[in-house]
């Protein structure tokens, strides 16, 4: 089964070094075209900034960087390496410099591309794009945050709360983990409750931060 992790949306992060700020934006993109269009928004957002350094990574497709002025290998590698230690794809990054009048180093630039990047990453969250199973899952609302709890500890997602005169979650599963996932349900509730499985979808649901 194939999976792979994007970021959940917009992530936004600012740091300062030796009076330099460094504003960080990610978002996720599927196209070059989406890649693009991101980086020339946020060059002509912060036309007045010093630097506007950027990478992306499309799935299947090309990965880029740039520098944008700083010394070559300061910023945009160092970004790139951000997300592909993150098992991220399909993501774009703008770090922006406004430059505080002290230099400082490849190195410290190294550094301070690489951490802008990495908050703005946790900023957006990270989730995971693989086919899941779709559970409908009636419960008294006093049994709502053990289901919650359950759910995430078989790997699943939920996706949305009903809410009358009991709730309903309705949870995206793993394929390989539904079928005990019900069955853990229906003991917990001592056979009162039977977990239908309502459908399946390709699409992304969030992930608990890693590492």
């Amino acid at each position: 089964m194939t999976e792979y992790f994007i970021p959940s949306g917009a992530g936004e992060a600012e740091l300062t070094e030796k009076r330099s700020r460094f504003l960080g934006h990610v978002r996720p993109a599927e196209t070059e075209d989406e890649a693009r269009a991101f980086i020339a928004e946020m060059k002509k957002k912060y036309y007045d900034a010093r630097h506007n350094c950027w990478c992306y990574l499309i799935r299947g497709g090309p990965e880029r960087y740039s520098d944008d002025g700083e010394p070559q290998g300061s910023a945009g590698i160092p970004m790139l390496e951000v997300f592909r230690r993150e098992g991220v794809t399909n993501a774009v990054c703008v770090v922006t410099r406004y430059f505080g009048g002290v230099l400082l180093g490849t190195g410290g630039l190294l550094r301070a591309y690489t951490q802008s990047a990495k908050d703005a990453l946790d900023a957006a969250g990270v989730s995971v794009v693989r086919r899941w199973l779709e559970a409908s899952v009636p419960c008294p609302y006093a049994m709502l945050e053990r289901l919650k709890t359950e759910t995430a500890a078989f790997g699943g997602s939920v996706a949305g709360l009903d809410y009358g005169a009991e709730v309903t979650l309705r949870v995206l599963l793993p394929e390989e983990r539904a079928e005990d996932f019900c069955a853990r349900v229906f003991d917990l509730s001592a056979g009162k409750i039977a977990v239908p499985i309502t459908g399946e979808s390709l699409c992304p649901a969030p992930v608990e931060k890693r590492g």
